[in-house]
Parts: structure tokens; sequence; C-alpha cells
């Protein structure tokens, strides 16, 4: 029974953490495209660690992750990672500066690029700052015109954060033990 007990509140504990985590697709509804102004998108948003960043981009474009010295230069010759499917999405591990561009150079010096400063989770929230209600959906203006045949999903990951994760966490792991383990 105690390490049942463990094992359910490791399980809740988990919950809890993971429930900080926000998933951000780039772009918003006009994704990684040569049209969107990314430098603004990112300066719009703040990232942190054990959130997301989702890429959604057509066939005639392509991720890569590169260093700072290849990113200012547009330099594809030298890349850290590729990603070719048009559904990418990238853990935010660590904090520091990630680097994202085009894989075609030409696109990458029309702007294609990507530079996301990724937070230590403490500084999620800072004071006075309002906190996301679960289910409501983030999103951000975008600079691109609305072209229907290029529409790309907004952002949309359900941000819980504090109190409520726990709370989340602790009915589930009560339900599941009330019941026996029949959830």
């Amino acid at each position: 029974m105690a390490k049942l007990v463990l094992v359910y509140s490791l399980v809740v504990l988990g919950l809890a953490l993971a429930c900080n985590a926000a998933t951000y697709t780039v772009g918003d509804s006009s994704g990684w495209d040569i049209s969107t102004d990314l430098g603004t998108w990112a300066e719009n948003n703040k990232f942190v660690v054990g959130d997301s960043l989702s890429f959604l981009y057509s066939s005639s474009h392509s991720l890569e992750e590169v260093k700072k010295e290849d990113f200012d230069s547009c330099n594809t010759t030298n890349v850290i990672r590729t990603f070719t499917n048009g559904n990418t999405t990238v853990p935010l591990t660590e904090p520091g500066t990630r680097y994202f561009v085009c894989g075609n150079q030409l696109h990458c010096l029309g702007g294609m690029k990507l530079q996301v400063n990724v937070a230590d989770n403490q500084a999620k929230s800072p004071i006075g700052a309002p906190n996301a209600q679960p289910g409501v959906t983030v999103t951000q203006p975008s600079s691109k015109r609305n072209n229907p045949a290029s529409v790309v999903p907004s952002s949309a990951g359900s941000v819980y954060e504090g109190r409520d994760c726990i709370v989340i966490a602790f009915s589930w792991f009560c339900g599941y033990y009330v019941l026996g383990g029949q959830v």
C-alpha cells in the first residue's frame, strides 16, 4: 500500500509540474512562413522552460535549428537539427536562447528566422501579471493578411498554473484512490 501511495504521489507531482507548460504556434495563424513577422511575434510572447514551439509550414519550407553566428548570417550549411515534415514541435527544455531558420537561405535572408529567449520556469509570471485561465487560447495578432488558402491553426495551448494544477492533480489522485484504480 505504501508503494502505491508513493507512486500516486509522484504522478500527482508530475501532473502539477507539467501544468505550467504552454504550446505556442509559431507565427500564430500565419505559421512558419516568409510573410510572417516572426521577430515581433517572438517579442510579444514570453517563453519558459517546459513550453513548446509548434512550427506549421508548407513543403516549400523547412525548419533548422542553428547557432547564433549561423542565425545572424543565415548560414544553412552548419545546422544543429533539421525538420521537414511540416508539423514540428520543439520542446524548450532549458533556459537560454534558441535560433531557428528556414532551410532555404533566401527565405532566411528575407526574414524567415526566429530567435527565442527561454527563461527559467520560476520567471513564468511577473508580480502583478494576470494569470491565464484554464482553457484560454493564447493568440497574438499577425501582420500577415488573411489568405484562406494558407491559414494555419492558431496557438491553442491550454495553460494551467499553480493552484489549478494542484487541484486537478489532487482530484485525479483522490478519485483514482477512492475508486480503487478504476478511473
